[in-house]
Protein backbone atom coordinates (compact mmCIF):
# COMPACT_ATOMS: atom_id res chain seq x y z
CA UNK A 1 0.00 0.00 0.00
CA UNK A 2 1.24 3.46 -0.85
CA UNK A 3 2.52 5.42 2.13
CA UNK A 4 2.40 2.43 4.49
CA UNK A 5 5.50 1.16 6.28
CA UNK A 6 3.96 -1.87 8.02
CA UNK A 7 0.85 -3.77 6.92
CA UNK A 8 -1.32 -4.94 9.80
CA UNK A 9 -3.20 -8.13 8.90
CA UNK A 10 -6.21 -8.65 11.16
CA UNK A 11 -6.81 -12.33 11.97
CA UNK A 12 -9.49 -11.96 14.66
CA UNK A 13 -12.39 -13.12 12.48
CA UNK A 14 -10.49 -16.37 11.91
CA UNK A 15 -7.98 -17.06 14.69
CA UNK A 16 -10.04 -15.24 17.28
CA UNK A 17 -13.41 -16.79 16.55
CA UNK A 18 -12.10 -20.34 16.14
CA UNK A 19 -10.90 -20.33 19.74
CA UNK A 20 -14.06 -19.30 21.55
CA UNK A 21 -17.23 -21.28 22.14
CA UNK A 22 -19.63 -18.40 21.52
CA UNK A 23 -20.62 -18.09 17.86
CA UNK A 24 -20.72 -14.59 16.42
CA UNK A 25 -23.81 -13.93 14.32
CA UNK A 26 -23.24 -13.53 10.59
CA UNK A 27 -24.47 -9.93 10.49
CA UNK A 28 -22.17 -9.06 13.41
CA UNK A 29 -19.23 -10.56 11.52
CA UNK A 30 -20.08 -8.38 8.56
CA UNK A 31 -20.32 -5.28 10.77
CA UNK A 32 -16.98 -6.13 12.36
CA UNK A 33 -15.21 -6.66 9.05
CA UNK A 34 -16.69 -3.46 7.63
CA UNK A 35 -15.64 -1.50 10.72
CA UNK A 36 -12.09 -2.87 10.50
CA UNK A 37 -11.90 -1.89 6.83
CA UNK A 38 -13.21 1.60 7.61
CA UNK A 39 -10.45 1.92 10.22
CA UNK A 40 -7.88 1.32 7.49
CA UNK A 41 -6.97 -2.32 8.12
CA UNK A 42 -5.66 -3.36 4.68
CA UNK A 43 -5.94 -7.15 5.01
CA UNK A 44 -8.38 -9.29 7.01
CA UNK A 45 -8.34 -13.05 7.39
CA UNK A 46 -12.11 -13.41 7.49
CA UNK A 47 -12.31 -17.07 8.51
CA UNK A 48 -11.60 -20.66 7.55
CA UNK A 49 -13.17 -22.93 4.96
CA UNK A 50 -13.47 -25.95 7.24
CA UNK A 51 -16.32 -28.39 7.96
CA UNK A 52 -19.08 -26.76 10.02
CA UNK A 53 -19.42 -29.93 12.10
CA UNK A 54 -15.89 -29.30 13.42
CA UNK A 55 -15.97 -25.50 13.54
CA UNK A 56 -19.58 -24.26 13.63
CA UNK A 57 -18.11 -20.78 14.02
CA UNK A 58 -17.46 -20.86 10.26
CA UNK A 59 -20.70 -22.38 9.02
CA UNK A 60 -21.42 -19.04 7.28
CA UNK A 61 -17.96 -18.76 5.74
CA UNK A 62 -19.05 -18.42 2.13
CA UNK A 63 -21.49 -15.60 2.89
CA UNK A 64 -18.97 -13.76 5.05
CA UNK A 65 -16.15 -14.09 2.50
CA UNK A 66 -18.33 -12.97 -0.38
CA UNK A 67 -19.51 -9.98 1.63
CA UNK A 68 -15.92 -9.02 2.48
CA UNK A 69 -15.07 -9.06 -1.22
CA UNK A 70 -17.56 -6.26 -1.80
CA UNK A 71 -15.54 -3.87 0.39
CA UNK A 72 -13.44 -1.71 -1.86
CA UNK A 73 -9.71 -1.78 -1.23
CA UNK A 74 -9.80 -4.64 1.28
CA UNK A 75 -7.55 -7.64 0.75
CA UNK A 76 -9.57 -10.70 1.79
CA UNK A 77 -7.68 -13.72 3.13
CA UNK A 78 -8.92 -17.10 4.31
CA UNK A 79 -7.35 -20.19 5.84
CA UNK A 80 -7.78 -23.43 3.89
CA UNK A 81 -6.44 -26.73 5.27
CA UNK A 82 -7.18 -28.82 2.18
CA UNK A 83 -8.23 -28.91 -1.47
CA UNK A 84 -11.94 -28.79 -0.62
CA UNK A 85 -11.41 -25.59 1.34
CA UNK A 86 -9.44 -24.11 -1.55
CA UNK A 87 -12.29 -24.89 -3.94
CA UNK A 88 -14.69 -22.94 -1.71
CA UNK A 89 -12.19 -20.07 -1.40
CA UNK A 90 -11.89 -19.82 -5.18
CA UNK A 91 -15.67 -19.73 -5.46
CA UNK A 92 -15.69 -16.86 -2.96
CA UNK A 93 -13.06 -15.06 -5.10
CA UNK A 94 -10.76 -14.22 -2.17
CA UNK A 95 -7.38 -12.58 -2.66
CA UNK A 96 -5.26 -14.88 -0.52
CA UNK A 97 -5.26 -18.51 0.64
CA UNK A 98 -3.28 -19.42 3.74
CA UNK A 99 -2.42 -23.11 4.02
CA UNK A 100 -1.20 -24.25 7.46
CA UNK A 101 1.80 -26.56 7.70
CA UNK A 102 2.84 -27.30 11.27
CA UNK A 103 6.58 -27.80 11.66
CA UNK A 104 5.69 -30.03 14.60
CA UNK A 105 4.34 -33.13 12.89
CA UNK A 106 2.51 -34.11 16.08
CA UNK A 107 0.68 -30.79 15.99
CA UNK A 108 -0.02 -31.24 12.27
CA UNK A 109 -1.70 -34.58 12.94
CA UNK A 110 -3.84 -33.03 15.67
CA UNK A 111 -4.64 -29.89 13.73
CA UNK A 112 -5.30 -31.15 10.19
CA UNK A 113 -4.87 -34.92 10.56
CA UNK A 114 -2.01 -34.99 8.07
CA UNK A 115 1.72 -35.68 8.09
CA UNK A 116 4.19 -33.27 6.52
CA UNK A 117 4.28 -35.35 3.34
CA UNK A 118 0.49 -35.43 3.13
CA UNK A 119 0.20 -31.68 3.66
CA UNK A 120 2.82 -30.95 1.00
CA UNK A 121 0.87 -33.15 -1.40
CA UNK A 122 -2.25 -31.16 -0.48
CA UNK A 123 -0.41 -27.92 -1.22
CA UNK A 124 0.60 -29.25 -4.63
CA UNK A 125 -3.01 -30.15 -5.39
CA UNK A 126 -4.16 -26.66 -4.41
CA UNK A 127 -1.44 -25.06 -6.52
CA UNK A 128 -2.47 -27.17 -9.50
CA UNK A 129 -6.08 -26.04 -9.01
CA UNK A 130 -5.09 -22.37 -8.78
CA UNK A 131 -2.94 -22.57 -11.90
CA UNK A 132 -5.98 -23.58 -13.92
CA UNK A 133 -7.36 -20.07 -13.35
CA UNK A 134 -6.50 -17.10 -15.56
CA UNK A 135 -3.37 -15.40 -14.20
CA UNK A 136 -5.24 -12.24 -13.18
CA UNK A 137 -7.77 -14.30 -11.17
CA UNK A 138 -5.32 -16.36 -9.14
CA UNK A 139 -5.23 -15.71 -5.38
CA UNK A 140 -1.91 -15.53 -3.58
CA UNK A 141 -0.93 -18.79 -1.88
CA UNK A 142 0.82 -18.52 1.49
CA UNK A 143 2.26 -21.54 3.25
CA UNK A 144 1.98 -20.78 6.96
CA UNK A 145 4.63 -22.53 9.05
CA UNK A 146 2.83 -23.11 12.35
CA UNK A 147 4.73 -23.95 15.56
CA UNK A 148 7.87 -22.56 13.90
CA UNK A 149 9.31 -21.35 17.20
CA UNK A 150 8.27 -24.21 19.47
CA UNK A 151 5.43 -26.59 20.20
CA UNK A 152 3.52 -27.24 23.41
CA UNK A 153 3.37 -30.93 22.43
CA UNK A 154 6.86 -31.62 21.04
CA UNK A 155 8.81 -28.83 22.71
CA UNK A 156 11.75 -27.32 20.83
CA UNK A 157 11.57 -27.20 17.05
CA UNK A 158 14.85 -27.52 15.09
CA UNK A 159 15.36 -24.37 13.03
CA UNK A 160 16.83 -26.38 10.18
CA UNK A 161 13.50 -28.21 9.94
CA UNK A 162 11.67 -24.88 9.62
CA UNK A 163 14.01 -23.88 6.79
CA UNK A 164 13.60 -27.26 5.10
CA UNK A 165 9.80 -27.01 5.15
CA UNK A 166 9.86 -23.37 4.00
CA UNK A 167 11.89 -24.49 1.00
CA UNK A 168 9.50 -27.43 0.42
CA UNK A 169 6.48 -25.09 0.42
CA UNK A 170 8.10 -22.88 -2.19
CA UNK A 171 9.02 -25.94 -4.25
CA UNK A 172 5.38 -27.06 -4.01
CA UNK A 173 4.30 -23.80 -5.62
CA UNK A 174 3.49 -21.36 -2.82
CA UNK A 175 3.98 -17.68 -3.58
CA UNK A 176 5.24 -16.97 -0.07
CA UNK A 177 5.62 -18.44 3.39
CA UNK A 178 4.86 -17.03 6.81
CA UNK A 179 6.28 -17.84 10.23
CA UNK A 180 3.87 -18.50 13.08
CA UNK A 181 4.59 -18.58 16.80
CA UNK A 182 1.47 -20.67 17.45
CA UNK A 183 2.22 -21.40 21.09
CA UNK A 184 3.93 -18.18 22.18
CA UNK A 185 7.38 -19.73 22.63
CA UNK A 186 9.36 -17.22 20.58
CA UNK A 187 11.84 -14.65 21.86
CA UNK A 188 13.29 -11.67 19.95
CA UNK A 189 16.74 -13.19 19.38
CA UNK A 190 15.15 -16.36 18.03
CA UNK A 191 12.81 -14.35 15.78
CA UNK A 192 15.68 -12.46 14.17
CA UNK A 193 17.79 -15.59 13.74
CA UNK A 194 15.05 -17.72 12.18
CA UNK A 195 13.94 -14.98 9.78
CA UNK A 196 17.54 -14.69 8.60
CA UNK A 197 17.85 -18.44 8.05
CA UNK A 198 14.60 -18.66 6.07
CA UNK A 199 15.56 -15.62 4.00
CA UNK A 200 18.87 -17.26 3.13
CA UNK A 201 17.00 -20.32 1.86
CA UNK A 202 14.08 -18.83 -0.09
CA UNK A 203 14.80 -15.11 -0.52
CA UNK A 204 13.57 -12.05 1.35
CA UNK A 205 10.72 -11.46 -1.08
CA UNK A 206 9.09 -14.79 -0.15
CA UNK A 207 8.94 -14.16 3.61
CA UNK A 208 7.52 -10.77 4.56
CA UNK A 209 5.13 -11.59 7.43
CA UNK A 210 4.91 -13.14 10.87
CA UNK A 211 2.08 -14.38 13.10
CA UNK A 212 2.71 -13.97 16.81
CA UNK A 213 0.96 -15.01 20.00
CA UNK A 214 1.32 -13.32 23.36
CA UNK A 215 1.09 -16.41 25.58
CA UNK A 216 4.15 -15.43 27.62
CA UNK A 217 4.04 -11.68 27.13
CA UNK A 218 6.70 -11.62 24.40
CA UNK A 219 4.42 -10.64 21.53
CA UNK A 220 5.29 -6.98 21.03
CA UNK A 221 8.97 -7.57 21.78
CA UNK A 222 8.94 -10.12 18.97
CA UNK A 223 7.18 -7.61 16.70
CA UNK A 224 9.99 -5.16 17.32
CA UNK A 225 12.57 -7.81 16.44
CA UNK A 226 10.74 -8.74 13.24
CA UNK A 227 10.35 -5.11 12.16
CA UNK A 228 13.98 -4.31 12.94
CA UNK A 229 15.23 -6.98 10.54
CA UNK A 230 12.80 -5.93 7.82
CA UNK A 231 9.51 -7.83 7.89
CA UNK A 232 6.66 -5.66 6.67
CA UNK A 233 3.47 -7.57 7.54
CA UNK A 234 2.37 -8.37 11.09
CA UNK A 235 -0.66 -10.47 11.99
CA UNK A 236 -2.71 -9.45 15.02
CA UNK A 237 -6.14 -9.94 16.52
CA UNK A 238 -8.53 -7.30 17.83
CA UNK A 239 -8.71 -7.53 21.60
CA UNK A 240 -6.07 -10.27 21.53
CA UNK A 241 -8.65 -13.02 21.16
CA UNK A 242 -7.48 -16.27 19.65
CA UNK A 243 -5.31 -19.31 20.13
CA UNK A 244 -5.06 -22.77 18.65
CA UNK A 245 -7.50 -25.53 19.64
CA UNK A 246 -4.91 -28.17 18.68
CA UNK A 247 -2.09 -26.71 20.80
CA UNK A 248 -2.54 -26.99 24.58
CA UNK A 249 -1.92 -23.70 26.39
CA UNK A 250 -1.81 -21.55 23.25
CA UNK A 251 -3.55 -18.34 24.24
CA UNK A 252 -4.36 -15.21 22.33
CA UNK A 253 -2.68 -13.31 19.55
CA UNK A 254 -0.99 -9.96 19.92
CA UNK A 255 -3.54 -7.17 20.34
CA UNK A 256 -4.20 -5.17 17.17
CA UNK A 257 -4.87 -1.98 19.11
CA UNK A 258 -1.57 -2.20 21.01
CA UNK A 259 0.32 -3.17 17.84
CA UNK A 260 -0.94 -0.12 15.96
CA UNK A 261 -0.01 2.16 18.84
CA UNK A 262 3.50 0.66 19.03
CA UNK A 263 4.19 0.98 15.32
CA UNK A 264 2.86 4.52 15.01
CA UNK A 265 4.74 5.60 18.16
CA UNK A 266 7.91 4.35 16.48
CA UNK A 267 7.18 6.48 13.43
CA UNK A 268 6.06 3.58 11.26
CA UNK A 269 2.94 4.36 9.27
CA UNK A 270 0.09 1.81 9.30
CA UNK A 271 -2.63 3.86 7.62
CA UNK A 272 -5.00 3.01 10.48
CA UNK A 273 -7.39 5.43 12.18
CA UNK A 274 -7.28 4.63 15.89
CA UNK A 275 -10.69 6.05 16.77
CA UNK A 276 -12.28 3.90 14.09
CA UNK A 277 -10.26 0.93 15.34
CA UNK A 278 -11.83 1.38 18.77
CA UNK A 279 -15.23 1.60 17.09
CA UNK A 280 -14.54 -1.81 15.54
CA UNK A 281 -13.57 -3.13 18.98
CA UNK A 282 -16.93 -1.94 20.28
CA UNK A 283 -18.66 -4.03 17.61
CA UNK A 284 -16.91 -7.13 19.01
CA UNK A 285 -17.67 -6.19 22.61
CA UNK A 286 -21.36 -5.83 21.80
CA UNK A 287 -21.56 -9.01 19.71
CA UNK A 288 -19.57 -11.14 22.17
CA UNK A 289 -20.38 -9.75 25.62
CA UNK A 290 -19.01 -12.80 27.45
CA UNK A 291 -15.63 -12.80 25.69
CA UNK A 292 -12.83 -10.91 27.43
CA UNK A 293 -11.03 -8.40 25.24
CA UNK A 294 -7.43 -7.54 26.05
CA UNK A 295 -5.23 -4.55 25.34
CA UNK A 296 -3.43 -1.88 27.32
CA UNK A 297 -3.92 0.99 24.88
CA UNK A 298 -7.73 0.77 24.75
CA UNK A 299 -7.81 0.90 28.57
CA UNK A 300 -5.17 3.58 29.10
CA UNK A 301 -5.98 5.74 26.09
CA UNK A 302 -3.56 7.45 23.75
CA UNK A 303 -0.83 9.74 25.14
CA UNK A 304 -1.32 13.43 24.44
CA UNK A 305 1.71 13.31 22.13
CA UNK A 306 0.55 10.30 20.11
CA UNK A 307 0.53 10.73 16.30
CA UNK A 308 -2.71 8.71 16.33
CA UNK A 309 -4.59 11.58 17.99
Amino acid sequence: MTGIDIEVSEVGPRDGLQSISQIMATEDKKRWIKALALAGIPEIEVGSFVPARIFPQFADMMEVAQYARTIEGLKVAVLVPNLKGAEHAIKADVHKLTIPLSVSETHSLRNVNRTHEQMLDEVKSIVELIRQLPVNERPTIEGALSTAFGCSIEGSIPEDRVVELADALMEAGCDEVGLSDTTGYANPVQVKRLIGKVWSAIGREHLTGIHLHNTRGQGLANVLAAVEVGLTTIDSSMGGIGGCPAAPGASGNIVTEDLVFLLEAMGLKTGIDFDRLIAARNVVATALPDVELYGFTPDAGLPLSSPLR
